[in-house]
């Protein structure tokens, strides 16, 4: 009897999706949150404008060089560990025979099957390197290009999610009535993005959706209530 072939589903662009989700979510709520507090003060669209499109320049080029950073600091990081592991396979192999060992028996096996399983390593050091790496270490090898990738895409998700809350006032002169407008279209846009989010990260889009658009709407309500306190 036939049978329908097993297809593997699972998601496999996490680091993607999560730069995405870096700077979209912050590209959505802190403009929003920044119109909205100069909402309280000034009534001019044009001005809250000027100062949004400045905010989302400057907040794009600030989230981008972070995400650099950071991935640039994690390859240096496996680098150096790379580096390290080399060396000690290199000069204490029976200490490292010992630590990959110890980790197959983690998993199960039994010593004399983690016994053969390493020496068969052992005769492949490369093999025996990128296994304790990591198993040992948890480091994966980072994809090359993967800074500048990562930075473009989080400051590009800035930049869209940063335009919406401000579309209405590039239409509405008059900045309280842009500012309805523009609550509703980012509250629906953080609404929808939250719920995508959900399903490509396995949470319940309902509740992603309603978390990031809770969060997204306390924040912009924070800043008009101070904005107009202190107006």
């Amino acid at each position: 009897m036939p049978q329908t072939p097993h297809v593997e589903k699972h998601f496999t662009a996490g680091e993607a999706v999560r730069d995405i989700v870096i700077g979209m979510s912050d590209g959505l709520t802190v403009p929003f949150a920044l119109a909205a507090g100069l909402t309280g003060a000034i009534s001019d669209s044009h001005v809250i404008l000027t100062a949004g499109l400045a905010e989302v320049a400057a907040g794009s080029i600030a989230m981008g060089l972070g995400g650099f950073l950071a991935a640039r600091s994690d390859t240096e990081h496996y680098v150096s560990e790379l580096a390290r592991e080399a060396h000690e396979v290199e000069t204490l192999p029976e200490v490292e025979a010992k630590e990959a060992r110890d980790v197959f028996e983690s998993f199960g096996l039994s010593p004399d099957e983690s016994s053969k399983v390493v020496e068969s390593l052992r005769a492949r050091p490369k093999d025996w390197i990128a296994f304790m790496m990591r198993f040992e270490l948890g480091l994966e090898a980072p994809e090359p290009g993967r800074a500048w990738k990562g930075a473009l895409t989080i400051a590009l998700a800035y930049v869209v999610g940063g335009l919406i809350p401000l579309s209405a006032y590039f239409v509405v002169g008059d900045a309280r009535q842009a500012l309805w407008s523009s609550v509703v279209v980012t509250l629906m846009a953080l609404a929808g993005f939250g719920a995508v989010k959900g399903h490509f990260t396995g949470v319940s889009t309902l509740r992603s959706g309603a978390q990031t658009t809770v969060i997204g709407g306390l924040a912009a309500a924070v800043a008009f209530v101070i904005a107009r306190l202190v107006a």
